[in-house]
């Protein structure tokens, strides 16, 4: 049985693939990105229309399965060979700043052996995980081997591995140690057999019930992988790289955390720069957690994945060829952070560093993977007139969930640009960005928002109204919904369950 069962958005409490939270493109099923609004004007057509477009893509299902490719083992000249990002189409040159040389770090890979040559600056680095293997196909296959060679490039004394891993059973635990004691650099590597819910705050759902909440869950235990950074506050990090459970090139890694939107002195500058995932070799993947540079969600997921809504900046920056795509927030299954919005500074001892949290509102839901770029910009007044957050994605920085897609995505990328006139046409035919009532909200401002009060004492335990409040960072994260972890499931039941939101 392969340990990627399942799209992140099916997150499965005791069979997951790992802690993603950050949705998959489904337009058959009751997932964000998916629901048509009733004023929209092909309705349910245009949603059907589109899923027929997707189907006929290599490597894409519409009906959501358990099935998943399992890790392919290979050679490494064949890995090496299939990583190497091919040329682009010759009518649509390669677009990047003059001072970004993104080949220097792979040549000085290439050359040398010795322990540290793709770090130049020697910079520390805290490299998270949070894991679901119950094979052991993650620790013992690619991604470990993967994990063992970038440690290699940035050097042992330069990094701190922390991964944490809970409900995998005894072939996980094993593999895990295994894996352990391949690693060279400090670590923490943690197995918890079972994870008690009870320690999770719950919310009160409509009937009086008291659940998890999927969101603070997936929070919850992505912050067990941070943990070390508040036992040991005195080490410091230059760059934080969280990891999911992705088929990338070491290489790859070392150009986001080093070469992702550099500047004259040749040190990259970013608060976080996200990697860009694939399910297959045309569909982007991460459409829950990314929005583009004014809020806005995904349009269609395939190349330049952004829509053109509002100054269509993200976008732009997709077609131009830039490595540092201007975002409000993204994911793609591997993030490198600026340290120091997770660590506490010596000079700020009463700054709170940040942490993966979920969103305060019950029917209200936001990936928290989303939640944390809103909590280490600089609060937003002006949606509308946003330049740069310095949150990143970087185009050129692809990972994959499985072997063959991977293979593929050298291939697809030559063309991709070919793409951009359907997409544009696609968005507008699905009527994609979906809308999102709190987008455009400033920090501080006061806005009237329809949320969920409850009431034990009325029926159906509470009621949407609409309230006056101070708006928070992070409205441009959410949708309307709720989901919680079931926790005593049954053969063949997900991990968790919509709860249906009232009229």
């Amino acid at each position: 049985m392969s340990s990627r069962l399942l799209h992140p958005d099916e997150y499965e409490l005791a069979s997951r693939s790992s802690l993603d939270s950050e949705g998959t493109f489904n337009l058959d099923d009751d997932d964000f990105e998916s629901q048509v609004p009733p004023s929209s004007r092909f309705g349910r057509h245009r949603a059907s229309w589109i899923s027929r477009l997707f189907s006929s893509l290599p490597g894409y299902s519409r009906v959501k399965t358990n099935h998943r490719p399992i890790f392919a083992r290979q050679s490494r000249r064949t890995y090496l060979r299939r990583c190497t990002p091919p040329p682009p189409l010759l009518l649509h040159p390669r677009r990047v700043p003059h001072h970004i040389r993104p080949r220097d770090l792979q040549k000085s890979t290439q050359k040398s052996t010795a322990p540290g040559r793709g770090n130049p600056h020697e910079q520390k680095v805290f490299i998270a995980a949070s894991l679901y293997d119950r094979d052991g196909e993650l620790a013992r296959g690619q991604w470990g081997a993967q994990l063992l060679e970038l440690i290699e490039f940035l050097g042992a004394g330069n990094v701190y591995v922390s991964i944490y891993e809970n409900d995998s059973g005894e072939e996980g635990r094993a593999a895990l140690r295994e894996l352990e004691q391949r690693i060279l650099s400090d670590k923490s590597i943690v197995f918890e057999e079972h994870l008690d819910l009870k320690t999770i705050p719950t919310v009160t759902i409509p009937g009086g019930e008291n659940r998890v909440k999927r969101i603070e869950y997936l929070a919850q235990v992505r912050n067990k992988a941070l943990k070390p950074l508040t036992e040991n506050p005195d080490i410091r990090y230059d760059k934080i790289l969280y990891l999911n459970d992705i088929l990338f090139d070491p290489v790859d890694a070392l150009q986001l955390l080093f070469s992702t939107n550099v500047d004259e002195h040749g040190f990259a500058q970013y608060r976080a720069a996200c990697a860009v995932d694939f399910d297959n070799p045309f569909k982007f993947y991460d459409t829950y957690a990314t929005r583009d540079l004014q809020g806005y969600s995904m349009g269609l997921p395939f190349f330049p994945w952004f829509s053109n809504a509002g100054n269509g900046d993200s976008r732009n920056d997709v077609l131009q060829g830039r490595d540092a795509v201007r975002v409000r927030s993204c994911w793609g299954g591997m993030v490198a952070f600026d340290a120091k919005f997770f660590q506490t500074a010596p000079s700020s001892p009463g700054v709170t560093p940040v942490r993966f949290r979920s969103g305060p509102d019950l029917f209200w839901e936001a990936s928290e993977c989303c939640l944390i770029h809103a909590d280490i910009q600089d609060p937003q007044t002006d949606v509308e007139a946003i330049t740069d957050t310095g949150v990143y994605m970087n185009p050129y920085v692809r990972v994959a969930y499985d072997a063959r897609t991977l293979r593929w995505l050298g291939v697809t990328r030559r063309f991709e640009r070919l793409y951009s006139h359907i997409h544009n046409i696609g968005n507008h035919l699905v009527g994609l960005p979906w809308y999102n009532p709190r987008r455009d909200e400033g920090v501080g401002q006061s806005v009237q928002e329809t949320v969920w009060v409850s009431d034990t004492s009325a029926e159906g335990g509470g009621s949407f109204q609409v309230v006056d409040r101070t708006a928070g960072n992070d409205g441009y994260c959410g949708r309307r919904g709720l989901q919680v972890i079931v926790e005593e499931r049954k053969p063949g039941q997900k991990g968790y369950e919509s709860i249906p939101v009232p009229s």
